[in-house]
């Protein structure tokens, strides 16, 4: 493929796939890590993904770094290592972008530490968990919708067709590769989270991870439940990443509950994630519940391209 393109159809049901950076926060990053704390709806990690949302919707505020639950470790490399990721590709790619920052490098090859999330290397974490997501062997990729025959092949989705910067077909890595081997248990407790997780740019749960915010979360989910995170843990992770990739979207869910006399934090994250609020419909549904004093700009989205 030609990578100076920054559009390309793969098929008529998933096309256009946006090569632009996927997520834009603007704000102030400070260098603050944020811990969890179990056993209450309201907590920090909540009130991290509220202040990434009020960011993104034009609002007052500071857009936290945050420390995800989960070590990185060497993945980036074992990803290089297996042509899941073409370095090289991956660079030049970045060079239109400013180029890789030091820590975005660490990620490649190898670090002992939590991930750490900023506004500015959201969409680079995206990718590697998209990357990830993809090439891990998984159940979930072999015999959910994913599979399924109705939709021509797992090849016909953004998801695949759009990772552009692997070593041959993205489909030669797709679930090809044992990164991590999650037990039945780990397995049951990603399929059960996976199916309550929206995203507002489609109408599908990460379940179904036809687009690369899909891929990502299911990657996520995954090395979650391998590391040992509680299914609350897995929700409060994932809402944060979705207020870091969808962050006008999440805005909008914000006034809305503030408009019903709630608070982003106080609502669990479990409802915030399902299908009435942070699918494609569910968005729309909330948006034209907002009285009109409290709507905002025009919601702007992730694009389904690395």
């Amino acid at each position: 493929m030609d990578e100076s393109r920054i559009e390309e159809k793969i098929t008529e049901k998933r096309r256009d796939f946006i090569l632009p950076a996927s997520v834009v926060v603007a704000g102030l990053m400070i260098g603050v890590a944020v811990t969890y704390s179990t056993g209450s709806k309201t907590n920090q990690f909540q009130e991290s993904a509220a202040s990434v949302r009020s960011i993104g919707g034009g609002e007052k505020g500071v857009a936290q770094a945050i420390e995800l639950p989960v070590a990185w470790g060497d993945l980036g490399a074992q990803m290089i290592a297996a042509g899941v990721i073409d370095r090289a590709r991956l660079e030049a790619l970045y060079v239109r972008r400013g180029g890789l920052n030091d820590y975005e490098k660490q990620l490649l090859e190898g670090s002992g530490e939590k991930l750490m999330v900023t506004p500015e290397n959201s969409g680079f974490i995206l990718n590697l968990l998209w990357a990830f997501g993809l090439s891990n062997k998984n159940e979930i990729l072999e015999e959910g919708p994913m599979a399924d025959p109705r939709y021509g092949g797992a090849g016909q989705f953004a998801s695949t067709g759009g990772w552009t910067i692997a070593k041959g077909d993205a489909m030669d890595h797709y679930s090809k590769h044992r990164f991590i081997s999650l037990t039945a248990e780990q397995q049951a407790l990603v399929e059960r989270v996976s199916k309550n997780i929206y995203r507002p740019c489609c109408g599908n749960s990460t379940y179904f991870p036809d687009c690369n915010h899909g891929m990502a979360m299911l990657g996520l989910l995954e090395l979650l439940a391998f590391q040992g995170a509680s299914e609350e843990q897995m929700y409060s992770s994932a809402l944060v990443m979705n207020s870091y990739w969808f962050p006008e979207q999440y805005a909008v869910i914000a006034r809305y509950l503030e408009s019903k006399g709630a608070s982003f934090q106080s609502v669990d994250p479990k409802e915030i994630l399902g299908a009435a609020y942070s699918s494609g419909s569910g968005i729309q549904r909330v948006a034209s519940l907002i009285p009109p004093e409290a709507k905002a700009e025009k919601q702007q989205g992730g694009g389904c391209g690395v």
